[in-house]
């Protein structure tokens, strides 16, 4: 399969990691079935917190965070490059709270003078098992307009919202896809969006000139992967219908043939660290979610990592490809 996955954050780079060990990467190398013969990841570059908005603001270049986890996700040795790639210096004057894969990405960009061009170089440098787009080269920026009345610029103000989203928006609002991106989603034989956070990970994508038509237009399987948990302020409430109903509106039509959601229950403790921060496991509402011609398909994807609820990348990728492999 020719596999195209759209998104941000850690969501995405967990995705990969699973989808990964499927890759046809080279003659002698034996990759998990269902394989892929080419994998490519659209993400989002609308990040403005932490070291990825510094560099932003200090050197007038796209974030590089989102991309770095996936680069590090996508690498053939992954275990020390993950180590080196998201070290965060802890001191040193103007170091401090940077990972040196950010400050990697920065200096590829300003030698290559092309953000694109130094995702690439990147890849090759970490012998990548495949590609990693962004989703614009624009330098984009969220706003959103809360039930409220209130308008909010900027990612970190918007996943901080006290009063729900109504509608999000990218500015500018036209700007354009790279050609590569509308290329691998028309090639695509699956197409997938998540998990990640649905308003400044997922639904800035599809903003993007094109992307949703393409998409739509495009003859491949079409997955959703439902989040494990709610966001507070973000997406407070959210069941896994209410999702896919916001990415619809936002998109301005339904794009997915199947919604993948987790049914393992987290443990009593996790399940009370996570209500002390006004989160929750995103409900499965499966009627809803067919109502809105979307096939549920109910997996244990769970598991704990640090105290934190994660999807077990290898047992995602195997269910979303399975899904694929199988359905007419």
């Amino acid at each position: 399969m020719n596999v195209v996955s759209i998104g941000g954050g850690t969501g995405l780079a967990t995705l990969l990691r699973g989808l990964k060990s499927h890759v046809i990467a080279f003659p002698s190398h034996r990759p998990l079935e269902p394989s892929i013969a080419r994998l490519t990841a659209v993400v989002t570059v609308s990040d403005e917190g932490g070291s990825s908005g510094r560099l932003r603001q200090e050197f007038g270049m796209l974030p590089p965070g989102d991309i770095r986890n996936c680069l590090v996700a996508l690498a053939e040795e992954e275990q020390i490059l993950s180590q080196v790639f998201q070290y965060r210096f802890s001191r040193g004057l103007g170091l401090r709270g940077h990972s040196f894969g950010n400050l990697f990405l920065t200096a590829l960009t300003d030698i290559t003078g092309d953000f694109a061009q130094a995702i690439r170089s990147a890849s090759e440098i970490l012998a990548v098992r495949g590609e990693i787009f962004p989703a614009t080269l624009t330098d984009v920026r969220l706003r959103a307009q809360l039930t409220d009345g209130r308008v909010v610029e900027g990612e970190t103000k918007i996943s901080r919202a006290s009063s729900p989203i109504r509608r999000l928006f990218i500015v500018p609002e036209d700007c354009p896809p790279l050609s590569e991106t509308l290329e691998a989603i028309q090639a695509a034989d699956l197409i997938t969006v998540g998990p990640g956070s649905l308003y400044t990970s997922l639904i800035p994508n599809l903003l993007v000139r094109g992307i949703a038509e393409k998409i739509e237009q495009s003859p491949a399987k079409k997955v959703y992967i439902a989040n494990l948990m709610t966001q507070p302020g973000e997406t407070t409430g959210y069941s896994a219908a209410a999702h896919l109903r916001a990415l619809a509106e936002h998109a301005g039509r339904n794009l997915f043939d199947c919604a993948i959601l987790n049914t393992q229950p987290l443990s009593p403790e996790q399940l009370k660290r996570y209500q002390k921060r006004g989160a929750e496991p995103v409900a499965n509402d499966e009627e809803a979610v067919r109502a809105l011609g979307v096939e549920p398909v109910p997996a244990d994807l769970l598991m704990e990592v640090d105290h934190v609820a994660r999807h077990n990348p290898r047992i995602l990728a195997s269910e979303v490809l399975r899904w694929a492999a199988h359905r007419p």
